[in-house]
């Protein structure tokens, strides 16, 4: 019986072509007068400002994503791109999947314990979940920067069981990435894909054990398991 349910963010809480998409065509805008080579290494398309599916800022922590670009940013240092990136990601204008307040809510009655694993970094997770006001509504939240690794490693969700005294097998990781359904499998959680990322459904199936188009479908799938 599923007792814990551990969420990523951007993708999975979060619609991640309509939160990031603006935001990373502005970035990438002011960080070279030329940002087509940027774009280029990060998958991401300018014109429409969408990422692609294989994009690696999908899974990637923050810190790899700042690696990513360095080559063409002869100016930056590492630790300044990254806490620009952190400090304008803050503030990024969040698009909740579905609304969240509601469902996390009844997933808390239900008797769930929740909690966010992300590759964002814990501060500005943190502050996005606080705008969209259900911050109280997790208790544990881990970024690449908190102390446990990044996805798909399994150090942040099982500090996820540590926290919450749940043993693997109770807990389901949600996520839009195969670096969750990845994570998940190697902590031994059910894994459970979302499509409200770049990700496409055929590149998810083979790694989940259930494809739900967005964590609105939670809790049916949750009354199926029992």
């Amino acid at each position: 019986m599923i007792r814990g349910i551990l969420f990523d963010k951007d993708g999975t809480l979060f619609d991640f072509q309509a939160s990031w998409g603006a935001w990373a065509a502005a970035l990438l805008h002011r960080l070279s007068p030329d940002p087509d080579p940027l774009a280029r290494r990060i998958r991401f398309d300018l014109r429409t400002q969408r990422f692609a599916p294989d994009s690696p800022v999908i899974a990637s922590t923050s810190a790899e994503v700042a690696d990513l670009m360095l080559p063409d940013l002869p100016d930056w240092t590492r630790d300044d791109l990254l806490a620009l990136m952190n400090r304008l990601s803050a503030d990024a204008p969040m698009v909740e999947a579905v609304p969240l307040a509601p469902l996390l809510e009844g997933l808390t009655a239900r008797g769930m314990h929740l909690g966010v694993a992300t590759n964002d970094g814990e501060a500005p997770a943190r502050r996005q979940m606080e705008r969209a006001g259900v911050d109280r509504l997790f208790p544990f939240v881990a970024g690449f920067d908190s102390g446990h690794g990044g996805k798909p490693a399994p150090g942040q969700l099982l500090a996820f069981c540590a926290a919450t005294g749940l043993p693997p097998s109770q807990v389901a990781m949600v996520g839009d990435s195969a670096h969750d359904l990845h994570a998940a499998r190697a902590a031994g959680m059910a894994a459970v894909a979302v499509l409200t990322g770049p990700a496409l459904r055929g590149d998810l199936e083979r790694l989940a054990d259930v494809v739900l188009n967005d964590i609105g479908e939670l809790p049916a799938w949750l009354d199926e398991t029992g």
